[in-house]
């Protein structure tokens, strides 16, 4: 722990990034100013500095915003490039952003939905870099792979946790597509390391997991994360789809696609290389357990 006299801007402070973020910050002695519709605002704990603020804030009054050291977006990336002006006239020099691999991996999708989130993610991107280069503001954005943390996310748990209920997992095929699930505390980590770090300054990067594995790998190791017996289903895909489909009308399974079945068998890896030689991410193996790690179970 350091002490510093720096406050932080967090967007979407209450995501999942965000539940390992804010105090990974406080325990370096940063300020921080946090933005969340899902939280109340005021100071929720005056000794971690973390003082909250609704979204709307920052568009009726940016007073408050002097002084800010660096903001760190957690929200979607679509929406950061209109705030970016704000920022600079805030006097904001040092901005983070999160966008995603699926800006590649959705890119060609036949689901118009995911096609549509890939451009837009694109899009966001590149206006992201030209108004902060237009507004001298160093920028630094991720491209995170499967993120996951245990209880929090909506895709390794939602494996678990069917897992957990019905006691087996459907597959299409062998499973074969390649993963590289990335613990969202690991991408915390990575803000801190990027963040007065110049040869992270105007560049992208790709940030996967510290291990590489099959989709069926991964979720036989989910059934040994939950002491489970393994019972893999074979299903065909025009099922596991049709499935897919069904869900995805239901409240809290609206992110479910069919495509999501057909990826099962399609590879989904980024090199992180960059993030490595840049600032040195050394992201856990899937579903390792480290000393600060909190969650006990992704079920």
């Amino acid at each position: 722990m350091h002490s510093t006299d720096k406050t932080i801007l967090v967007t979407g402070a209450s995501s999942m990034i965000g539940v390992f973020l804010l105090p990974c910050l406080a325990d370096c002695g940063f300020r921080i100013r946090a933005i969340s519709r899902r939280h109340p605002g005021g100071v929720s704990d005056p000794d971690a500095m973390v003082y909250w603020h609704n979204p709307d804030e920052i568009r009726a009054d940016t007073g408050w915003l002097s002084g800010i050291h660096a903001v760190i977006h957690l929200a979607p990336l679509v929406t950061l490039p209109p705030l970016i002006p704000v920022l600079a006239g805030a006097g904001v020099k040092r901005l983070i952003a999160f966008g995603s691999t699926s800006v590649f991996s959705k890119r060609l999708s036949p689901d118009v939905r995911e096609a549509g989130l890939s451009r837009a993610l694109e899009t966001a991107e590149a206006e992201t870099a030209r108004l902060a280069e237009t507004s001298g503001m160093a920028w630094t954005i991720f491209r995170p792979t499967l993120i996951y943390a245990p209880g929090l996310d909506s895709n390794v748990t939602t494996i678990a946790r069917f897992i957990a209920r019905f006691g087996f997992f459907p597959l299409v095929g062998q499973g074969t597509g390649r993963r590289q699930p990335v613990h969202a505390e690991d991408l915390a980590h990575a803000c801190l390391s990027a963040l007065d770090n110049p040869l992270t300054y105007g560049k992208a990067y790709n940030l996967s997991g510290g291990e590489t594995l099959s989709y069926r790998d991964m979720v036989i190791r989910l059934f040994g994360y939950l002491e489970r017996p393994v019972r893999l289903v074979t299903v065909p895909l025009s099922l596991l789809r049709g499935g897919l489909t069904l869900l995805s009308g239901l409240p809290g399974y609206r992110y479910l696609t069919p495509e999501m079945a057909n990826r099962m068998n399609r590879d989904l890896c980024f090199e992180a290389v960059g993030a490595r030689q840049d600032f040195g991410f050394a992201p856990r193996r899937f579903l390792e357990k480290k000393a600060d790690h909190t969650g006990d179970s992704p079920a």
